[in-house]
């Protein structure tokens, strides 16, 4: 990719970390952090002003921080106010709103809409078209499909929400629809097309339309057409990119203190 420098706008108190690349028609507006080795393809907006922008003639921009070896594709649009960490990938048409805050190594992809004030943990990856609502919780490594939502308003319009929270290592497979105020624990599967509701403990295998905890996902006869052996937890058929790669899941976990 070839950065000329055209119709490119960068605001005040921006502060562009070492080797960062910024691509033709991107604007960067006030109060922006970019880390170091960062690329910004072309057509983005960087600190896009909340909405406050528009009303209040003494707006200032609240502070973007965007971490470092990020790559952010064409056509995203990060709003002000929100903590990015390293390694962010994002794909193209991407919409992340202001009071974010998002770990490292994240991939939000096409198409997708982050909500404000989620958190979201290291490793979460969005496939592409997902909608995030409000104040969701998404742990660590969890995986997000395509076309999959997540709700907050229980009786819509109201003034109430109920943010939904995903348990780290859990994935939610394509066309699945979660209720406001759904809570998922830690190594769960929730399978296409569910429409899930209430709250699903540890290890579920979540499945339907309204969705049932099927059984114990551990105990599930799927089966990795690679390494033979039962499919879930996932982390141990599934390395690529992970930061256990190369010495395992179980020496990853104790390395880091963490329980399965």
């Amino acid at each position: 990719m070839k950065f000329n420098n055209i119709n490119v706008h960068i605001g005040e108190n921006v502060h562009l970390g070492k080797n960062v690349k910024i691509g033709d028609n991107t604007t960067i507006y006030d109060n922006v952090t970019i880390g170091d080795n960062t690329i910004i393809s072309s057509n983005c907006i960087i600190g896009e002003p909340t909405g406050d922008y528009y009303r209040n003639q003494d707006y200032k921009n609240i502070e973007l921080i965007i971490g470092e070896n990020c790559v952010i594709r064409s056509y995203t649009v990060i709003y002000s106010g929100s903590i990015i960490g390293d390694g962010l990938q994002t794909g193209h048409h991407t919409i992340i709103r202001e009071g974010n805050k998002l770990g490292k190594n994240c991939v939000v992809g096409v198409y997708c809409n982050i909500l404000p004030d989620c958190q979201i943990g290291d490793g979460v990856h969005f496939h592409s078209y997902d909608s995030i609502s409000e104040g969701s919780i998404i742990g660590d490594y969890a995986y997000l499909y395509p076309f999959v939502t997540l709700t907050d308003d229980p009786t819509p319009p109201s003034n109430e929400w109920l943010a939904c929270k995903i348990g780290e290592f859990t994935v939610v497979a394509s066309n699945s629809f979660l209720l406001p105020g759904t809570e998922i624990g830690r190594h769960c599967l929730v399978g296409a097309q569910s429409r899930v509701g209430g709250k699903f403990e540890d290890f579920s295998f979540i499945n339907g339309s309204p969705a049932k905890r099927i059984m114990d996902i551990r105990k599930a006869p799927i089966v990795n057409r690679g390494t033979k052996r039962l499919q879930y937890p996932w982390p141990y058929n599934f390395d690529r990119g992970m930061p256990w790669a190369g010495i395992g899941f179980d020496k990853w976990l104790k390395d880091n203190n963490r329980d399965l």
